[in-house]
């Protein structure tokens, strides 16, 4: 591989790395009927005036398929982290002890699965046009060392090579859509 090239195409593969590592990450917050600490990854809390993760402030874990427990490290906290899940959104309502916070997962609908499938498609198809865009820059990046001396043929090498490498990570982003599916409609 041409030493010119070679950074481009490094480049590419460690940016399409990364969008394959943002779907996962999306993936796992669209919850299939099974609890999952990675739910409330998105939920920040007032912590003595800064914003924190729930996960800085508290243990989270997942006794059961259905249940969510969290153990605030300092019981003033139960209120405030409460207060956060009702406002993040998730469509989940915290029952308060007053020792833990418990989220109960309800079993999923068949119209609720098919509105996360859809929502796993759409993240998807934002990974698919990530993965593309860096294409296109590595593409871009190529023709502006053609313009700097690159040889014509050592250019289409590379590009091949990056197109290659797209192919392989549009593929990564079919696998993990597919896994997603199989796992929300599995009832």
């Amino acid at each position: 591989m041409n030493e010119k090239v070679k950074p481009v195409i490094d480049q590419s593969r460690s940016l399409m790395d990364r969008a394959i590592g943002h779907l996962e990450a999306e993936l796992a917050k669209i919850r299939a009927g099974k609890a999952s600490a990675q739910m409330l990854d998105g939920i920040f809390v007032d912590y003595y005036g800064s914003n924190t993760p729930l996960t800085g402030v508290a243990g989270i874990n997942t006794p059961d398929g259905r249940t969510i427990v969290i153990q605030p490290w300092e019981k003033q906290m139960l209120a405030i982290i409460e207060k956060a899940i009702f406002g993040s959104n998730i469509g989940l309502t915290p029952q308060n002890d007053g020792q833990v916070i418990r989220l109960t997962i309800p079993p999923l609908t068949e119209e609720r699965r098919r509105d996360l499938v859809k929502l796993a498609k759409s993240e998807a198809e934002n990974a698919r046009v990530s993965v593309r865009n860096i294409r296109r820059d590595a593409n871009e990046g190529i023709k502006k060392l053609v313009k700097d001396g690159l040889a014509e043929d050592v250019a289409k090498d590379a590009e091949n090579t990056i197109q290659g490498i797209t192919n392989t990570y549009v593929e990564k982003v079919e696998k993990h859509l597919e896994a997603k599916e199989k796992e929300i409609m599995t009832v």
